[in-house]
């Protein structure tokens, strides 16, 4: 079993709010959040990185912006318009989600140029903007999956991730893994959707990942001090899309 400080539990995690509906306080409350627990970054909307770079001003919690999000269907041109743009307004972490349309029809200089375009944007305002690639692994064969890491990797990305948390399942073990053995110890993977407790980020992190994406981040904290007891409570404690 993976063993994690609560401390390192919280530093992977990308604590989401992804509706597009809801009000200023439910930001906020992502916000206050994050810092209470030390989550990694909070990652949201676009259109909401300015308001939630001047809430965690101060603060060591960075604000992560999703481009071309869900579908990934925009042109390369929009997503990297949209990618320069969260970064002038204080995004540090882009995840980018993958023409997937492109990758299943084989057209992988596409898939790749579309890539390597949002990683340029990231790296000529700052190297250190971490870029982090949605495969939509769901919609995805086994030989895809391994095809979609290497572009990730040959076009400069720092992570591979599997899901918007948008579409019919979520991160699994077997997928983690597979990406894990495909990009060795060379990128970061990232698993998300569907990730609402404790155990099944144990499972995620003993298969390689890196990072979990999930809206159910205090959840999961409060399970691993006891304050919370996931099997009380029916469907878990889901009260946002477990997206991201």
């Amino acid at each position: 079993e993976t063993s994690l400080s609560l401390k390192e539990l919280a530093g992977m995690i990308d604590h989401t709010f992804l509706k597009n509906f809801g009000s200023v306080k439910h930001v906020e409350k992502l916000c206050r959040e994050a810092r209470q627990y030390e989550f990694a970054i909070v990652a949201i909307h676009p259109s909401q990185v300015k308001r939630c770079s001047n809430l965690l001003k101060g603060s060591n919690i960075k604000v992560g912006a999703c481009i071309g999000f869900p579908l990934g269907q925009t042109t390369t041109a929009v997503k990297v318009f949209e990618t320069r743009e969260a970064i002038e307004n204080g995004a540090t972490e882009i995840d980018m989600v993958m023409n997937i349309f492109e990758l299943q029809n084989e057209n992988y200089d596409f898939v790749h140029n579309d890539i390597a375009a949002v990683v340029h944007v990231c790296r000529e305002a700052n190297e250190h903007i971490v870029v982090k690639v949605i495969l939509e692994t769901c919609f995805l064969t086994d030989e895809q999956k391994v095809k979609a890491c290497q572009i990730c990797m040959a076009a400069g990305a720092d992570f591979c991730k599997t899901s918007t948390g948008f579409r019919p399942s979520g991160a699994t073990v077997k997928d983690i893994r597979l990406m894990r053995e495909t990009v060795g110890e060379s990128m970061g993977v990232k698993a998300s959707g569907g990730v609402r407790d404790l155990n099944k980020v144990k499972a995620l992190v003993a298969a390689g990942a890196t990072r979990i994406g999930t809206s159910g981040g205090v959840a999961i904290i409060k399970e691993a001090t006891g304050e919370y007891d996931v099997s009380r409570k029916e469907g878990g404690h889901r009260d946002e899309e477990d997206a991201y």
